[in-house]
């Protein structure tokens, strides 16, 4: 929240003491990047949070850790809390004091029974603030190619559900004034109905032949879309086998998703891509993927842990200002040097006049993070380019010269022996060390691979491939050749192979980004044609 916000909170809380504030929080359609600013800054500041199946889990990282998280969900032929206790809870936690967000798919009050909420919090008396989220279908038609009005095409649009109260003794659904009344029309929840409501479509004057659509899992690389017409829809979705959740659109804009396509017509879209990460940096590199279209699978295959003895990297932190050089050559590295520059409470002023170097742009942003910008990034992210750059500075030699190195407890030697070989006196200092995953991660990436739920393999670290295949034993060849093999650079290709495992996709620039790019290339040239259907 800002600090105007803030204050207002703080203000209303001072006068209302026992009372606390509800706040009505539409998720979005399904992609967590699509959660307003406003929704995100309600869930950092909640209580508790009382959270929809359609909801996407990632949302609750924006949680503040000591936040209570509460699935409610309510999905058909599910056991799930019934609204009446929903209501009763959301009243009871913000008489308690608590500030409480309900978060809701799509948006509150479209289909999503926030008004019922609302005016059971208003007849309580309880303080409320409703959040609008991206609808599902402005979302699902955005991202299936096709434009709820257009100029030509559709310039009245309607929505209606399938799913209508129990507590209606008959359905409040004209279908002789809804079939024409709009030219394009959306239907919720309606996948389960979806033969008679075309049919009752079709009885009550719209055109057999309309062009007609069901989405599913709209804005997710789960997304599914089937292209009919309102006589053959039900067969088609039958026959894919779609599910829930999934909005059905009728009218001539459907038609546009041959030239609107964008989202499934991605290289990587719906390639499920096995995440190798430490979990603490899988986040980035989830975030990427989806982006363009894929869907991220991460199992850990290493552990990124502080070092058994820290006093040597503490003695480092104290000494570093009198080193001519600081060289990271990971994000981990920085993390925890500064983990420990905070825990001595000092701060990025233990550098003092020292110039920093960083191996790549991934380094050297996390260096911002903590005010620091690096002086210098070679253009090869690996160890021997860094260190010819750095000699590079001092014309090849760096005699009577220090240099600093945090890094992994086991790591390559090329970066200090070559800056030895140049004169520097180098001080390698672990900061961290990499363990093998659990017991758990070991498990369930052994699952995934041998049921085929993974089709890209990607290692962005020669320990992460080296975890990876002790963890497959005997079957690691055979699991991983039966998946694409990306790496993120030489270096990591070259363990890959000194262990037998056939890398087939091996990125230019060592960078994340540059995987992906690489992967997206790899995808290209497979099927140049693909269509994505």
């Amino acid at each position: 929240m800002g600090k105007e916000e803030d204050s207002i909170t703080t203000a209303y809380n001072s006068t209302n003491t026992a009372l606390g504030k509800v706040f009505l929080v539409g998720a979005g359609p399904g992609d967590p990047a699509l959660l307003t600013l406003r929704g995100k800054e309600c869930l950092q500041q909640a209580d508790l949070v009382l959270y929809d199946a359609l909801a996407h889990p990632e949302l609750l990282a924006h949680c503040k850790p000591q936040a209570e998280c509460a699935f409610v969900g309510k999905r058909a032929g599910r056991v799930a809390a019934r609204q009446q206790a929903i209501n009763a809870r959301l009243v009871a936690e913000a008489q308690a004091g608590k500030y409480v967000v309900r978060l809701k798919g799509g948006d509150p009050y479209l289909f999503g029974r926030g008004s019922e909420e609302a005016e059971c919090l208003a007849q309580a008396g309880i303080p409320f603030e409703v959040i609008p989220g991206v609808p599902s279908p402005v979302a699902a038609t955005a991202y299936a190619g096709i434009s709820l009005s257009h100029r030509d095409k559709a310039s009245s649009i309607a929505y209606l559900t399938a799913t209508e109260s129990p507590d209606k003794a008959q359905s409040s659904h004209d279908f002789s004034k809804l079939a024409t009344a709009t030219q394009t029309l959306v239907i919720f929840m309606g996948l389960r109905k979806l033969r008679e409501l075309t049919q009752q479509l079709i009885a009550h004057g719209r055109s057999a032949d309309c062009p007609a659509a069901v989405i599913q899992a709209a804005s997710l690389p789960e997304q599914r879309t089937v292209v009919g017409t309102l006589a053959t829809l039900a067969d088609l979705a039958e026959q894919a086998g779609m599910g829930m959740p999934a909005l059905t659109v009728v009218g001539d804009v459907v038609g546009l998703r041959p030239l609107l396509r964008w989202y499934d017509r991605q290289p990587l879209f719906g390639k499920r891509v096995l995440v190798t990460r430490a979990k603490a940096q899988a986040q980035s590199f989830v975030t990427a993927l989806r982006r363009v279209g894929a869907s991220a699978v991460p199992h850990p295959t290493i552990r990124i842990e502080p070092v058994a003895d820290p006093q040597p990297l503490a003695d480092a932190v104290t000494a570093a200002t009198d080193y001519d050089w600081v060289l990271f050559t990971s994000p981990n590295g920085v993390q925890q040097f500064f983990n420990s520059v905070q825990a001595m409470g000092r701060d990025a002023r233990c550098l003092g006049q020292s110039r920093v170097g960083a191996i790549g742009p991934g380094t050297a942003e996390s260096l911002t993070r903590f005010g620091i910008r690096a002086d210098y990034v070679p253009d090869e992210y690996v160890g021997e380019a860094f260190a010819e750059g750095v000699l590079a500075h001092h014309d090849g030699h760096m005699h009577g010269m220090s240099v600093l190195l945090p890094r992994a407890e086991i790591a390559r030697n090329a970066l200090p022996d070559r800056l030895r070989q140049g004169g520097a006196r180098v001080t390698v200092v672990d900061a961290y060390r990499t363990l093998p995953p659990t017991d758990d991660d070991i498990q369930a990436l052994q699952h995934s691979l041998r049921t085929g739920a993974i089709d890209i393999a990607t290692f962005t670290s020669p320990s992460t491939i080296q975890h990876t295949v002790q963890a497959l034993g005997s079957d690691a060849q055979a699991l991983l050749a039966a998946v694409t093999v990306a790496s993120i650079g030489p270096i990591t290709t070259a363990a890959a192979e000194r262990l037998g495992i056939r890398v087939d996709v091996t990125a230019q620039e060592y960078t994340l980004p540059g995987l992906i790019a690489a992967l997206e290339a790899h995808a290209r040239a497979l099927s140049p044609e693909a269509s994505n259907e």
